[in-house]
């Protein structure tokens, strides 16, 4: 008979990755609980029966004094909503500090953003390189990426997250509303929802505390290539030349992220570049 202790697990954020990561983690043994920042959302998770459901913001101490379960491991994956700086410092700053004053026992993850890279000359940049981030909420994510790794947590810096029902890039171009700006040469980066969470449910067991990760695909491609491949495979023009929007949140970076750290782990993605993913999701029944 088998005799294991549940491991407790708090998903912190359960959207486009936290929801999937909280059902392989349920499947896996684990008991789950999940905290949303809205009641709507906690409406749509009922039907899952996760162990607890917590309704508000992560920010809020309240909320956290009303947990009175000590879980093993938390992990970190809520979204600012596209919010700004006060959301930020919200959702990702206090957040953090939140979690590692009232779980301090637990291990912890903490999704980050490769936004804080502020390259712009296209190197390639590993986890190594400097992190002096363009925008101000990124310069916020930096923080409470220092934050977290004084407490012991594992960092996981996403790229862009593309999969089923968000491929705002792929979409833009099959609508017309696509536009390459300047010479098309700026770089972009990113990694297909399935394999983040695979790469995080393997960080879990592989990823060492106080370290950060990249996690992206094997593939970083330009405007122009990205654009040229999404013709070839919808058979329609090319988008129009334009200006370079420098209204970004993020800022303008242009740079190469790695993931041959998180790869000699013995994570690979199963789409390796955005050309199997995007093939994957569009012709899977929707």
């Amino acid at each position: 008979m088998d005799h294991r202790v549940a491991r407790k697990t708090l998903i912190i954020g359960c959207g486009y990755v936290g929801l999937p990561l909280a059902l392989r983690l349920k499947e896996q043994g684990d008991e789950v609980g999940v905290w949303v920042r809205s009641q709507t959302s906690a409406d749509q998770l009922v039907e899952h029966h996760f162990q607890e459901l917590i309704v508000g913001s992560v920010a809020d101490g309240n909320a956290w004094n009303d947990i009175h379960k000590t879980y093993d491991l938390v992990i970190h994956c809520a979204s600012s909503g596209k919010g700004g700086e006060a959301v930020y410092k919200e959702v990702f700053l206090e957040g953090a500090r939140m979690m590692g004053r009232h779980q301090p026992q637990a291990r912890q993850l903490f999704v980050s953003s490769t936004s804080v890279y502020g390259q712009t000359q296209g190197e390639v940049v590993t986890e190594e390189s400097a992190a002096d981030p363009i925008s101000a909420t990124s310069r916020i994510l930096r923080e409470a990426e220092e934050v977290v790794l004084a407490a012991g947590a594992t960092v996981v810096r996403s790229t862009g997250i593309y999969g089923p029902n968000r491929d705002a890039l792929f979409s833009k171009f099959g609508k017309g509303e696509a536009v390459i700006e300047g010479d098309g040469l700026r770089w972009i980066n990113q990694i297909h929802q399935h394999d983040l969470v695979v790469a995080l449910l393997h960080l879990i067991k592989e990823g060492a505390p106080g370290e950060i990760y990249n996690a992206t695909d094997d593939t970083p491609v330009t405007y122009r290539d990205f654009y040229a491949w999404c013709s070839d495979f919808l058979q329609k023009p090319m988008p129009p030349f334009g200006p370079v929007n420098l209204q970004r949140k993020r800022g303008v970076t242009n740079k190469r992220v790695s993931n041959a750290k998180l790869r000699a782990t013995g994570w690979s993605p199963q789409y390796p570049s955005f050309r199997e993913g995007l093939s994957a999701d569009f012709h899977s029944p929707k």
